[in-house]
């Protein structure tokens, strides 16, 4: 059964090859930019496998202005970094991976790190956190992410997986309208919590990895009187199979229905 994740988590976000991962490459070899990257479901994505306790974004914000406004109002720290025709490098690259083991080294608090990248370059700063026992988790693009960082970090996920919605039981027409983002939220992250771990999920475990995606979530506002009568209507509208645990009485969410 699954347990409660404490661990503290870096997010760290290779911005510019985020944003151009989305894209598609000219004939020419050049990535054009595509849609913004959806960096909520990423981070609500990792929340499910602990605390995010600091978030940081590197890029030369000038060609991503788009960006900013929705990554302030994420609590992400915006780093500024020189075009790379200025320096002649990609300076990006060089203070993420400095500032990941600056982190490493001086907040022992901090086990788990995300590099949000594709970008190669990242492998030996992956190798030398991994050396001093801090864990490391990959985000990127299936056509823009390179095999070495992919195959050298801890776990790597897919930013198309993260976004796609595909394997959920459908609530529309269920429920109201006002609570299918209560339901959605319930939804994605069983279905989160089923691929860390395919085992039943305490209801406890569940709120509290609610909260973490959505800190203002309360079942209380989609006017239930508590998260486990949440459960029981999703188990009675045949989305969800619950069961009670003998030994501690709470409920426990076995997974969806087939």
């Amino acid at each position: 059964m699954n347990e409660t994740n404490n661990s503290s988590m870096a997010v760290l976000i290779d911005y510019e090859n985020l944003a151009l991962g989305t894209g598609k490459r000219k004939r020419n070899g050049h990535q054009e930019p595509g849609p913004l990257p959806d960096v909520k479901r990423i981070l609500e994505r990792l929340v499910d496998k602990g605390r995010i306790v600091s978030k940081r974004a590197y890029c030369d914000w000038q060609r991503f202005e788009d960006a900013v406004t929705p990554l302030h109002e994420l609590g992400i720290e915006l780093i500024e970094i020189p075009d790379r025709a200025y320096t002649g490098k990609n300076s990006a690259d060089i203070r993420l991976a400095v500032d990941a083991v600056d982190m490493c080294l001086t907040k022992a608090n901090i086990d788990t790190f995300a590099i949000l990248s594709g970008d190669s370059d990242f492998s030996p700063a992956v190798s030398k956190l991994k050396e001093y026992g801090r864990r490391v988790i990959g985000v990127g693009m299936k056509e823009s992410t390179s095999s070495l960082l992919a195959e050298n970090c801890d776990e790597f996920i897919f930013y198309e997986d993260i976004v796609s919605t595909g394997g959920l039981p459908s609530y529309e027409g269920k429920v109201s309208r006002e609570k299918e983002p209560c339901y959605q939220l319930l939804l994605e992250t069983i279905d989160a919590l089923q691929r860390e771990n395919d085992s039943a999920i305490l209801a406890s475990l569940l709120k509290d990895t609610m909260r973490r995606k959505r800190p203002q979530f309360s079942e209380g506002s989609y006017g239930y009187r508590s998260f486990t009568e949440l459960l029981k209507e999703a188990a009675s509208l045949g989305l969800i199979e619950i069961h009670r645990d003998q030994r501690s009485g709470t409920a426990v969410v076995d997974g969806f229905c087939e």
